[in-house]
């Protein structure tokens, strides 16, 4: 049995063979419309989500399987105190896969060593969210053409942002990849990282300024400033509207590069670059969907 816990646990050879399963459920849905019959996902969310719940939904409806689950800790027996071992325990006596979000770090990971059914980490705190960084691989291999060998700007809440961190995870396998971390002093991509980098001989470069590198960028991947991982109202005011990704910026950068956002966007994606055609942060949304489901039929062993 296999569970995901981060980017990590797949070699990139296996992220390739499930990216080329996913790229053929897209092309072929109907191929795939009973691969799950039978089989049920559980959602256990003991944080609010809106994409990820429902794209882990829809990929499991649209193989044939069927949903349980919970959507907030208040609705399950968390608000009892039972713990996350013990629910997953039954949980294991009624599903067959199960999809968990966290806001304690290592929350799945404790869940996975007890499970009986694989389980997917679907977001652990500020720590990793490793499906959302499937589909920005598989996004940037889809509209980029490879993964390797370009320049991505992050911007945002490099600190907090648990999306940030699964992605540099990643991509640092890969060959010729620059980083700029653009990001106010308080927000910064955590040391952890940045020695990680330096370990591995990867170039990065952190500014404050979006607009002096725009230039340079193959990618850029803006983030929000998220409220729920402040201490300090007066802080998040004060950063909340630090970047705003507009036409105007959007002008000095290169005519093919991609935006793409992991979200939900607040403020710092005006909406008129929703038009542009670098625009690619919908498209990440579908994406998700597609490589869940290859995802699920991976974990499942399920062959089409």
């Amino acid at each position: 049995m296999r569970h995901l816990m981060s980017p990590m646990d797949f070699t990139p050879e296996e992220l390739d063979r499930l990216f080329d399963l996913a790229e053929n459920i897209k092309d072929f849905p109907a191929k795939y419309a009973h691969a799950c019959d039978g089989r049920i996902l559980a959602t256990c969310f003991y944080e609010p989500s809106t994409r990820t719940r429902l794209s882990f939904e829809a990929a499991m409806t649209r193989l044939g399987g069927r949903v349980i689950g919970f959507s907030d800790a208040a609705s399950s027996s968390a608000a009892k105190g039972e713990s996350v071992s013990d629910t997953i325990r039954v949980i294991s006596a009624y599903a067959d896969i199960c999809a968990m979000r966290h806001p304690k770090e290592g929350a799945p990971m404790v869940a996975a060593s007890r499970s009986g059914i694989p389980v997917i980490n679907a977001g652990d705190g500020g720590h990793q969210h490793p499906t959302q960084t499937l589909a920005d691989l598989m996004t940037i291999r889809s509209l980029h053409g490879k993964l390797g060998n370009f320049t991505i700007g992050l911007c945002g809440d490099l600190k907090f942002g648990r999306t940030v961190h699964s992605l540099i995870s990643a991509l640092v396998r890969y060959e010729g990849i620059r980083f700029i971390f653009i990001s106010p002093e308080e927000l910064r991509v955590p040391d952890y990282i940045t020695s990680m980098l330096t370990e591995k001989g990867i170039p990065y470069e952190e500014v404050i300024r979006l607009e002096n590198v725009m230039p340079q960028l193959d990618m850029l991947y803006m983030t929000r400033v998220q409220k729920e991982r402040f201490f300090n109202e007066e802080d998040y005011v004060r950063l909340k509207d630090f970047y705003i990704l507009d036409t105007t910026k959007l002008a000095l950068a290169r005519p093919d590069m991609l935006v793409l956002h992991p979200l939900p966007r607040v403020n710092e994606i005006s909406v008129e670059v929703d038009d542009d055609p670098r625009a690619a942060y919908f498209k990440q949304v579908e994406y998700g969907m597609y490589v869940r489901m290859a995802l699920i039929l991976t974990l499942l062993g399920i062959e089409v």
